[in-house]
């Protein structure tokens, strides 16, 4: 029997109404591990090249990885891929929370999905069985009615649902997928492309928990890791959440303000994570239902989910509806110039409601603040709603807008790429996208060789996939263990960063796809860091795994994803930033003039293809990378890929 995964993969065609469970052999796991890589395996077989992301023939993968619903810290993740509707390239996506443990106690690790229903429905997974049953009278509800409609029909109240909210059901270019009310795949539009087959929600409920093949040494893992919160700094990152790094980010100018026109925000201390702990959070003490101002995830020590409440007023939000992450706090508190944290909690209370990702609607409506501080955008443009930078209220009403596809939210819900070129008028010039996703809070003008992984990126800027550029050489011992030993001073972007950039990014592409946390496992300041996730690995299967292992899954899963943009016609013209970031210095604060040197930028950019010996003149991934990956059946089925990849 297989140790930490269930073994079994449910494939569902949702056009014939057919449920097929597969059972690959050990083999298959160890090569994908799970996740992002194993998903990324359905989707180059099954989707053709040139689909539409929102059509039938676009598949869609949901997995889990062989660690999941261990009780350990940092396991329960799922990632969902697809071809995104937002980008038109790979779409990628991680969510936490009980969901995807609870998942592989249904009996499942990954369900791979095809073709559109003629009406909706539900996917209802329990102790190994499948069925798919009628959702119309969920279509239209909100997540948390519909989550509690369906533990009222399903009478069973321990059920997860992963579900998309109204923004789905309206194709918004960037609606997620939602557990718990309040735990998104946020990025890239899965939501849309889950709402596109008329698949409302997938249910899971189970006990077959995993067998560890170690439980001596697994036991140990555990023990570890709550003994050694204080020592990590975790205990801190658990009491404050990521919404603690809002100020240190002002301080040293990284925290994106005025839609990336300056690094530092006068008003940071009124969106900051102490004061959102001190003064926002439900509460300290415990309330009817036993719980915290703060959630966890499954089995996870940390603790650093927020959960807010706000009572009465214009910005009255349920706790249900979690609370706000960095990420969030940013893009629609300084990115906006807006400084009200209850309308910043309301804003993400919205996106959790109606299930949408909070970094891309919150630039978007950054972008478009900036569009009409410039005079591209007036009131006949947006119904009379002013954006102006600051406006709380039009930031708020906006975003509920765009999940209903209302007026101009209609516009804005095709995300910032899309709706320049519906509007024009030079409005592009103001965009902060790569590959037509919104750039996350961390600033490539401040953190160099983050810019360079925002731009090779396959599914457009991610925060989270490599490390920052300041932690190699603050956490020396531990990069030395992924193999870095040349720490480097701030600002550079020379080879050696190149290869940082690189290495890291491997890690986090291995993360992602055994679907564990990169706040837990990552390779710097993170709780347990990538050696004691190769313990952990081996402790559950029983494998011997080793760090080299483990980067050369997540070089794996990078390559399979390069390759599906590489057959859509994507590769090097896509790896850029905005022009905004080489042309426009920062204005204010410790980052007062930064600005990227094309130049210099586009050398490092060859560096970083010739380390990962893709094509300098293409970016296309090489044949003999691909096939020392175990990937040349990629291309050999592939006529799209065959042709630009030698």
């Amino acid at each position: 029997m297989p140790k930490g995964y269930t073994g079994k993969i449910l494939h569902v065609n949702l056009t014939q109404g057919e449920l097929i469970i597969e059972e690959p052999e050990e083999q298959f796991y160890r090569t994908y591990m799970g996740g992002s890589a194993l998903g990324m395996h359905y989707v180059l077989k099954e989707t053709s090249a040139g689909v539409d992301a929102l059509s039938p023939e676009n598949v869609l993968a949901l997995c889990t990885g062989v660690v999941t619903g261990t009780p350990i810290s940092g396991q329960s993740r799922l990632t969902a891929v697809a071809k995104s509707p937002l980008t038109g390239c790979i779409g990628d996506s991680q969510g936490g929370g009980f969901f995807p443990a609870q998942m592989k106690f249904s009996g499942f690790d990954a369900v791979i999905i095809k073709g559109k229903s003629p009406k909706p429905v539900f996917l209802w997974l329990h102790n190994g069985e499948a069925e798919l049953r009628d959702a119309a009278h969920l279509w239209g509800l909100t997540t948390g009615d519909a989550e509690d409609k369906l533990k009222e029909e399903l009478d069973d109240k321990r059920i997860e649902v992963l579900q998309i909210g109204p923004a789905g059901e309206n194709l918004v270019n960037y609606a997620a997928l939602i557990s718990m009310s309040n735990r998104a795949n946020g990025r890239t539009g899965m939501g849309a492309v889950m709402g596109s087959k008329n698949l409302k929600a997938v249910v899971v409920r189970g006990k077959q928990k995993p067998e560890i093949a170690d439980p001596d040494t697994f036991k140990e893992l555990q023990k570890w890791g709550t003994a050694n919160l204080e020592a990590t700094g975790m205990d801190g990152f658990g009491k404050y959440g990521t919404p603690s790094v809002t100020t240190p980010q002002d301080k040293v100018g990284g925290l994106p303000t005025y839609n990336f026109n300056s690094g530092t925000f006068d008003q940071a201390a009124e969106i900051d994570g102490v004061k959102l702990y001190k003064e926002r959070l439900r509460g300290h003490e415990r309330d009817e239902q036993n719980r915290f101002g703060r959630d966890t995830c499954f089995s996870c020590t940390v603790k650093c989910k927020r959960v807010t409440q706000i009572d009465e007023g214009p910005y009255k939000t349920e706790a249900k509806y979690g609370g706000p992450e960095y990420e969030t706090i940013a893009t629609f508190g300084s990115y906006c110039g807006v400084s009200e944290m209850d309308a910043i909690i309301r804003a993400n209370a919205l996106c959790n409601m109606y299930g949408m990702d909070t970094i891309t609607c919150g630039a978007t409506i950054a972008w478009a603040m900036e569009c009409w501080a410039e005079g591209k955008l007036s009131a006949e443009d947006t119904g009379g709603i002013e954006l102006v930078y600051g406006n709380a209220e039009a930031m708020v009403q906006m975003t509920e807008m765009i999940a209903k596809c209302e007026g101009f939210g209609k516009i804005l819900a095709k995300g910032s790429r899309k709706a320049a070129e519906i509007i024009g008028r030079g409005t592009e010039e103001y965009l902060i996208t790569c590959k037509g996703q919104e750039a996350p809070a961390h600033m490539p003008q401040v953190k160099r060789s983050l810019g360079i992984v925002y731009a090779v990126n396959p599914f457009g800027a991610d925060h989270e996939s490599s490390e920052h550029d300041g932690s190699y050489k603050a956490f020396p011992e531990r990069m030395e263990y992924i193999g870095l030993t040349k720490p480097q001073e701030k600002l550079a972007l020379n080879k050696e960063m190149m290869r940082f950039a690189m290495v890291t990014q491997h890690l986090f592409s291995a993360i992602d796809s055994l679907s564990v946390c990169s706040f837990i496992y990552g390779p710097a300041w993170q709780l347990y860091g990538a050696d004691k996730l190769v313990e952990v690995v081996n402790a559950v299967t029983g494998w011997d795994v080793d760090i080299e292992e483990l980067l050369e899954v997540g070089e794996r899963r990078l390559n399979m994803l390069r390759a599906f943009n590489s057959r859509e016609g994507i590769g090097r013209e896509s790896d850029t930033l905005p022009k905004k970031m080489f042309k426009r210095p920062l204005e204010g604060g410790r980052s007062d003039g930064y600005a990227l040197d094309e130049e210099e930028w586009e050398r490092a950019l060859e560096d970083y293809y010739r380390l990962c010996e893709w094509d300098v003149e293409t970016g296309h991934p090489s044949l003999k990378k691909m096939e020392s990956l175990g990937l040349g059946w990629v291309v050999a089925e592939n006529e799209a890929l065959s042709q630009v990849v030698s």
